[in-house]
């Protein structure tokens, strides 16, 4: 049985379960991808991979057809932010790609993006790439039952505006996750702690933090999908959708439930399975 409060949808122990089934299958296809990114492959030969093990998993592609989407992965490369559509582009040495992916197993969705290095990118790009999957745990750890959501939001921001001058994508946020892909409540990267709703069991999140080496400001293009800066600069996007149990952080796109990342950060995790 679903509860909901101010539509934000709880789940059951057993629905959370399948979601971390459904997040294996994403966290998977999404490793799968990170060591077929070589330069000369293109966004359709990695689209074509990921529906491919999506399917063979026993699992749908949450993206394709979404809303008239037409790939199985958003594939944005270096000033596309978000929302790239997969197709004939050529990965070349040295561009950064950051891949988002979705799967749905038995009506439960999973959700998570990396952001890669294509050859021999420059450490530049593979900082911003980093610093953007660190904010992004920076945000698990602050997680607490009974905390609030925007504690996420802080953390994410803090970890960014210590380590960098990168621009913070503030248009685009994360977001509940569960019987849709996107659901209430909507969470932001940036934003002072104790605020929001209530961070409670059985609620599940996508957290997924989008920085540039420059100004956050972005337009979509005219193929009313593709977000691109502004300015031009390059951008990373990172993301995993998770859970809160009464032992800690669950990572349910994460292949060790988000484990060793969390240890590094002095957090226990909590899985209720694996």
């Amino acid at each position: 049985m679903i509860f909901k409060d101010r539509g934000i949808e709880i789940k059951t122990r057993e629905q959370i379960l399948a979601m971390r089934t459904a997040g294996l299958v994403v966290g998977r296809t999404l490793e799968l991808l990170r060591a077929a990114v070589k330069p000369g492959i293109t966004t359709g030969e990695l689209d074509a991979l990921a529906e491919d093990h999506i399917r063979s998993s026993g699992a749908t592609p949450s993206f394709l057809g979404y809303h008239g989407f037409t790939g199985s992965i958003c594939a944005s490369v270096n000033e596309e932010i978000v929302h790239g559509i997969p197709g004939d582009r050529v990965l070349a040495d040295g561009d950064l790609i950051s891949i988002d992916c979705g799967a749905i197993v038995d009506g439960w969705h999973g959700d998570a993006a990396i952001s890669v290095g294509v050859g021999t990118a420059s450490d530049e790009l593979l900082d911003l790439a980093r610093i953007c999957e660190e904010s992004m745990w920076r945000g698990f750890a602050a997680a607490k039952l009974g905390g609030r959501l925007t504690d996420i939001s802080a953390a994410v921001e803090a970890h960014v505006r210590a380590n960098s001058s990168y621009g913070i994508v503030e248009d685009f946020v994360g977001h509940g996750i569960g019987s849709a892909m996107h659901q209430p409540p909507n969470v932001p990267n940036f934003g002072k702690a104790g605020k929001g709703p209530k961070l409670v069991e059985g609620l599940a999140l996508a957290v997924e933090p989008m920085i540039t080496l420059g100004k956050q400001d972005n337009h979509t293009l005219e193929d009313d999908w593709t977000v691109v800066t502004d300015d031009g600069t390059v951008a990373a996007h990172t993301e995993h959708t998770f859970t809160l149990t009464p032992q800690g952080p669950w990572v349910l796109t994460a292949l060790d439930g988000g484990e060793a990342q969390l240890a590094e950060l002095g957090v226990k995790f909590g899985p209720l399975a694996d």
